[in-house]
């Protein structure tokens, strides 16, 4: 973990440098995600909120474009590859 990184979220916070160590290690992990690992996710999680995968298919591909690191357009069936094979 980036030193200058926890000091810099430790002072435009307030938080405490431990406090700040752990937000950045979450925010670095929760990123860390591979595209097919974040899309599996983010289908079963909508998926459990009863939704419908046509609906699934177009909040995922935003949510994709609007990560630090896209991984460009994504078609709905590249989508359904990733989770269903």
């Amino acid at each position: 973990m980036d030193p200058e990184l926890v000091r810099h979220v430790a002072a435009s916070t307030g938080l405490p440098g431990e406090v700040a160590a752990r937000v950045v290690a979450d925010v670095v992990a929760y990123y860390s995600e591979t595209t097919e690992e974040f899309v599996r996710r983010r289908h079963r999680e909508l998926q459990a909120r009863e939704r419908k995968n046509a609906e699934i298919w177009a909040v995922i591909a935003e949510e994709l474009a609007h990560r630090p690191v896209a991984p460009g357009e994504v078609s709905e069936r590249r989508l359904r590859r990733i989770v269903y094979g």
